[in-house]
């Protein structure tokens, strides 16, 4: 039986007339080209090229054979056309949600990537706090969310809503501690909790997950935090910071957009972290969400891959 990617590779030599125009054209070597054309008449048992001063020409029977590899490989094309249009990678769309650091960072490196590859498929993108996400997702109003959870708040915490939920495990998002720049503790290269239990901070709402992941995280230090300030935005927490009324918590994928009049101290293996996923339903993945599951992951290596020295070694 005739070898597809062979009869590629002789339409190739044909389409450039030497086998080194068909080697630049395919991303191979003249000595694979050469071996594929051999191998190809060793399969039709007789000589489908001609070699000569000028390159190659194809012998009847190599023309006649590049004839029907033209008709061959435009039925496998449209083949693989329908089956793509049949897998959803070729039309319809997908819904994604994020949480505003991971929008800001992972999202549009893996947006820009799912939609060179399938230019077909509608991608729309919610800012969505995970526990929203969640919701929404096992409503059938988003395909794909990313959500995370913290190491300081025990799993039973987030059991019940991960129920028939799928978890793709992207990055660990470790915490940093903001300080301003005169504060004492500010020519230290790693600090402790406890070392900042006099403090005054800025953090989110106690009663939302992040509130809650900043108490618990003061209390296993062996204090409570002193919250004079509560804000979501971290342009607001930075503000507060830089102007040395409070310091906070940030994570790692927050500090892509750093003020430079504040200081990012870490907290070592002993520091909170969040732990970034991908969700999507345990019941049914369709191929355009499979495939951004693939894409997320690669967005998550490239991620780690640009995080400065100082942040990727903490």
């Amino acid at each position: 039986m005739l070898d597809v990617k062979r009869l590629r590779v002789l339409k190739e030599v044909a389409a450039t007339g030497s086998f080194s125009g068909a080697a630049e054209s395919l991303s191979f070597t003249q000595s694979a080209v050469s071996q594929q054309i051999a191998t190809l008449e060793r399969e039709t048992g007789m000589p489908l090229v001609e070699r000569n001063a000028r390159g190659v020409r194809l012998t009847d029977a190599g023309l006649a054979l590049v004839e029907h590899a033209d008709g061959i490989l435009a039925r496998l094309a449209a083949a693989e056309d329908e089956l793509e249009t049949i897998a959803g990678l070729r039309g319809g769309r997908l819904r994604l949600a994020s949480f505003a650091t991971a929008g800001a960072t992972l999202m549009p490196l893996a947006i820009a990537t799912f939609s060179r590859e399938h230019p077909g498929v509608e991608l729309s993108l919610s800012e969505t706090e995970p526990d929203d996400a969640i919701r929404m997702l096992k409503g059938g109003e988003l395909d794909v969310a990313l959500t995370f959870e913290y190491s300081t708040l025990p799993a039973s915490f987030y059991e019940q809503d991960r129920e028939d939920i799928d978890l793709t495990p992207l990055i660990e998002d470790p915490m940093y501690i903001a300080l301003p720049p005169d504060h004492p503790l500010a020519r230290r290269r790693k600090l402790k909790l406890a070392d900042l239990a006099a403090e005054a901070w800025v953090q989110g709402d106690c009663n939302g997950i992040c509130g809650r992941m900043h108490i618990a995280a003061c209390e296993s230090a062996g204090f409570e935090p002193r919250v004079g300030f509560q804000s979501d935005d971290y342009n607001v927490v930075q503000g507060l910071v830089a102007a040395g009324v409070a310091i906070s918590l940030l994570p790692q994928l927050a500090l892509s957009n750093l003020r430079d009049d504040i200081v990012i101290r870490s907290l070592g293996k002993d520091g909170p972290v969040r732990h970034v996923y991908a969700a999507t339903l345990s019941s049914y993945r369709s191929p355009a969400t499979e495939a951004m599951l693939g894409v997320l992951t690669g967005a998550a290596d490239d991620y780690r891959a640009s995080l400065r020295p100082e942040f990727a070694a903490a």
